[in-house]
C-alpha cells in the first residue's frame, strides 16, 4: 500500500486537491470490491504545515488530517495548485517539499503546484506543465525548465506535473494506471462517471 499525501494551504484550489483525493480513495474502494482480502493500493490523506484549518479558494474551510510534525511516511507527494505566492516565500514549506520528494517514490503537482516543485529544485532540466494561464510565469521563473503547453500532464518518471483542475484528475488516473494497472484506472474512472482522457494529451519529456 502506498501512502498518498496531498499538501493543503490557504487559497488552495478545491478541485486541485479534492479531485486527486477522490481518484486515489475511489481506486482503493474499487480494488477492494474485487480483492476483499488484499491490502488497498493507496491510502490518501491531507497534510498542512500545521493542523490549523485552511481556507481554500471560494471560502471552503478544511482541516488537514496531518501536519509537517506528525504525518506518516509519504510514498506519493501531491502538491495542489491555487494562489501559491505565499507558499513560495515560506522556506519551511519549500524545504519540506524538497525533503519528502527525495524520499518519496513519486512527486506530482496540479496546476500552479508546479511552481512549488520548481522552488524545491525538482524541475531543473526537466519538462513540466501547469495551468495554461500560468505557463508564461512558470517559464519566466524557471528558465531551465521546458514548459509544455496544450497537454494534460507531463510524466518525467519521478516527477509528474499537470494542468489545472480537471487535468489533475487525468493525471491522478494516469498515476493509478502506472502504479496499480490500467484496468484499475479504467474501473476507477467508470465508478466516478468520469470520461478519462487517458494518454491522449500527455506529453513526452522531449516534447517542446
Amino acid at each position: 500500500m502506498r501512502n498518498v499525501a496531498i499538501y493543503l494551504f490557504d487559497d488552495v484550489e478545491v478541485l486541485d486537491f479534492a479531485g486527486p483525493f477522490e481518484v486515489f480513495s475511489t481506486a482503493s474502494r474499487v480494488f477492494g470490491r474485487k480483492h476483499p482480502d488484499a491490502r488497498p493500493p493507496f491510502r490518501v490523506f491531507t497534510v498542512g504545515a500545521s493542523n490549523t484549518p485552511i481556507a481554500a479558494r471560494g471560502g471552503l474551510v478544511v482541516r488537514p488530517e496531518f501536519s509537517f510534525a506528525d504525518h506518516p511516511r509519504i510514498d506519493l507527494l501531491l502538491v495542489a495548485g491555487g494562489v501559491i505566492a505565499a507558499e513560495l516565500k515560506k522556506p519551511e514549506v519549500v524545504s519540506w517539499v524538497a525533503a519528502w520528494a527525495a524520499a518519496a517514490e513519486l512527486t506530482a503537482s496540479v496546476c500552479t503546484g508546479a511552481f512549488l516543485l520548481g522552488a524545491a529544485g525538482l524541475l531543473e532540466g526537466k519538462a513540466a506543465t501547469t495551468h495554461w494561464e500560468d505557463a508564461a510565469d512558470l517559464r519566466a521563473m524557471l528558465p531551465a525548465v521546458r514548459v509544455v503547453e496544450g497537454v494534460r500532464w507531463v510524466d518525467e518518471g519521478a516527477v509528474i506535473t499537470s494542468g489545472g483542475i480537471s487535468a489533475g484528475l487525468d493525471m491522478s488516473l494516469h498515476i493509478v494506471a502506472r502504479l496499480a494497472g490500467a484496468d484499475l484506472a479504467g474501473d476507477t474512472a467508470r465508478q466516478m462517471d468520469y470520461e478519462w482522457r487517458g494518454d491522449s494529451r500527455a506529453a513526452r519529456p522531449d516534447d517542446a
